[in-house]
């Protein structure tokens, strides 16, 4: 069974910057589309970018040019660069294959307030 462990989530100013990561197990992740979504309170989990296996990479408007998505198949893991961080990122974090396993990590938080 597939498992994620997303991190690098945390608590930071309108404009500042994190790098998340998530690493998978339990699957041959270098064949999969993966994907980062977000969950902000009282939202639906959303995608908002995804990495082919060869490295094409697809974002929702609200953040390109901010973000970017980045994968090391060797460690098994998809991280995400956010720049220019906004208050309406704020949210939990969580990654998945596409097609979307059923199995979810626990996420991790980002916060972005002054």
């Amino acid at each position: 069974q597939v498992q994620f462990v997303e991190s690098g989530g945390g608590l930071v100013q309108p404009g500042g910057s994190l790098r998340l990561s998530c690493a998978a197990s339990g699957t041959i992740f270098s064949i999969y589309t993966m994907d980062w979504y977000r969950q902000a309170p009282g939202k639906q989990r959303l995608v908002v970018a995804g990495i082919s296996s060869g490295g094409i990479t697809n974002y929702v408007d609200s953040v390109k040019g901010r973000f970017t998505i980045f994968r090391d198949n060797a460690k098994n893991t998809v991280y995400l660069q956010m720049n220019s961080l906004k208050p309406e990122d704020t949210a939990v974090y969580y990654c998945n294959t596409r097609p979307r396993s059923e199995s979810w990590g626990q996420g991790t938080q980002v916060t972005v307030s002054s």
